[in-house]
């Protein structure tokens, strides 16, 4: 068996949600939310960024660690034992574009319950209510910077 460890964020704008649509050469993938492996040097959140930005060209900025999620899935060679780190984040503005070399045909951003519908993963979809209900509770108590 592999480990492999990887880091994602959890982008919101304005209440929205950052997604991307994966489209293997014609191959439904499914809706996905921005995440990589973890490169040598790096640290989880340095990692998160990075990807987010590789993926999305989207410049987001972490508010906090909101937990991880594990899973398990057959290689080309080997089971793999892979755990993501997520990351609650937000951006200044919607403006985002899908990384084609990574096969992401489109992105963008969707409300809350638009986004628990797409997402292709029950995982992302627990990860993404955990990181929207942060993200509300810190506007509730007057958090301000990037969360409105």
């Amino acid at each position: 068996m592999i480990e492999a460890v990887s880091c994602g964020g959890v982008v919101i704008h304005k209440g929205k949600v950052l997604l991307l649509y994966k489209n293997q050469n014609g191959r439904y993938m499914g809706w996905v939310m921005p995440k990589g492996t973890v490169e040598s040097g790096e640290t989880f959140k340095e990692t998160a960024l990075r990807e987010v930005k590789e993926e999305t060209d989207v410049d987001a900025e972490i508010v906090k660690y909101i937990g991880k999620t594990q899973y398990t899935f057959r290689g080309n060679n080997d089971i793999v034992n892979k755990t993501v780190h997520w990351y609650l984040m937000t951006s200044d503005s919607y403006y985002c574009k899908p990384q084609a070399e990574e096969f992401f045909a489109d992105a963008g951003y969707y409300k809350q319950h638009e986004a628990y519908y797409l997402l292709k993963f029950h995982d992302e979809k627990q990860m993404m209510r955990r990181a929207y209900a942060e993200y509300n509770e810190m506007r509730n108590k007057g958090f301000r910077t990037k969360l409105n």
